[in-house]
């Protein structure tokens, strides 16, 4: 292959940086793609294999210089994987996604890890660029060494504001088929148990460290919790000659969790439904080391208003804290269509008025290049539109409502 893209560049008299791209077969047999007359967005994994600067070559190159090596000095030592770190959600098909970085932790870089990237924490990732965040490149002495450095930086990668890829990277990664090298184009379907699993961090175990995080973060901003004995160090509502389990509502989703939590000298005993955990737990900086019924555990979290957000093996549990509003919160009306993502309405298909069936079309999105269908999800008839083609939508904002026909039929 190599030799074939020399002989391309030769055929065209090409001098600059250029990537030739084949298709390669099981057989050893080649098949000529495309040839891009720059670097790829692939190129820290030569870097990498070969400890040159394929940009500075590139630049040399362009005023005039000729490459710093020949073909046949190159070395070419271990084995190198890129990960793009993109916002997107897999769990929605990959959705490219939009937000604020609010929180934002890379794996310390090294001469086995690296991390290309433009993005600072706090900036925006808008829809008018590519939603990549960064290239995450691991290098090792061979592939599985390699892979498993991939694993753990993307278990070290934590973001929050934008929904990410980096959970399915991380399952991506560490999934026997990848390791194996039984890849094709259908990897995704075919493997799909693997690459969407089920969460690591068990429903009660993760409510345990939202509680212990919360009130830690509690404990260390008073100034009293350097006198443990102190009745004002302590959270539980103190009182003489009694022992005081503090309730915790946390909310997941759209389920509000009742806790109750009782304060001792060196731990906590924490109750969820009908389980009792003993919980240690020492918090410090975003680190929090954990030990529940005996099991040590550590995690890094966020805390971001009300939303709690704890990392743990490159997957993220969110939760908040729940304060009962007795019934005086907004209830959006039944019926509404939101904005999936941040975007722009590029097409309206339907009048206020119009009689719809359920699956019919009614508004189309761009976003990054790609559009988005938003459906009926069932029959009924459109109320109102508020936005128009060409207008910018946030995501969650309601797109239009419709009201629902219970006696329409619905389409399959």
């Amino acid at each position: 292959m190599g030799e074939a893209a020399v002989k391309a560049a030769q055929a065209i008299n090409y001098v600059g940086a250029g990537t030739v791209e084949f298709l390669y077969d099981v057989d050893g047999s080649f098949f000529f793609m495309e040839m891009n007359t720059r670097l790829q967005v692939e190129h820290p994994v030569t870097e990498m294999v070969t400890g040159q600067d394929l940009v500075e070559w590139q630049l040399r190159v362009a005023e005039g210089a000729p490459l710093p090596l020949k073909q046949h000095e190159i070395r070419i030592r271990g084995h190198a994987l890129e990960a793009r770190i993109y916002a997107e959600d897999p769990d929605n098909d990959f959705l490219p996604a939009t937000g604020r970085l609010d929180y934002l932790r890379t794996p310390d870089e090294s001469a086995h890890v690296r991390v290309d990237t433009g993005v600072v924490e706090g900036d925006e990732v808008s829809i008018h660029y590519d939603p990549m965040i960064a290239k995450l490149i691991v290098w090792d002495e061979n592939r599985d060494q390699a892979i498993n450095r991939l694993v753990q930086a993307l278990e070290q990668y934590r973001i929050n504001g934008v929904k990410t890829n980096i959970r399915f990277l991380h399952a991506l990664a560490d999934s026997q088929p990848f390791r194996e090298a039984d890849l094709d184009t259908g990897f995704i379907d075919k493997h799909r148990a693997l690459l969407f699993p089920s969460p690591k961090l068990d429903l009660h175990r993760a409510l345990v460290l939202a509680a212990g995080y919360l009130l830690e973060q509690t404990r260390s901003n008073n100034p009293n919790n350097e006198d443990r004995w102190s009745p004002f160090a302590h959270q539980n509502s103190w009182r003489l000659n009694s022992e005081y389990a503090k309730p915790l509502a946390l909310k997941v989703g759209d389920q509000i969790y009742e806790l109750k939590v009782l304060e001792k000298d060196q731990h906590y005993e924490v109750r969820v439904a009908d389980s009792l955990y003993t919980l240690h737990a020492e918090l410090s900086g975003d680190q929090l080391r954990a030990v529940i019924n005996g099991h040590r555990i550590s995690v890094h979290a966020t805390l971001n208003d009300k939303e709690l957000v704890i990392f743990h093996e490159g997957e993220s549990f969110h939760c908040e804290a729940h304060e009962e509003t007795y019934g005086l919160e907004d209830i959006s009306a039944a019926g509404s269509l939101t904005a999936p993502m941040n975007g722009s309405v590029v097409a309206v298909m339907v009048q206020p008025g119009d009689v719809v069936k359920a699956g019919q079309t009614l508004v189309i999105m761009e976003a990054m290049k790609m559009e988005h269908a938003i459906k009926a999800p069932l029959p009924g008839v459109v109320d109102e539109i508020y936005f128009n083609e060409g207008e910018m939508v946030s995501e969650g904002a309601e797109l239009l409502s419709v009201t629902s026909d219970a006696t329409e039929e619905v389409t399959p």
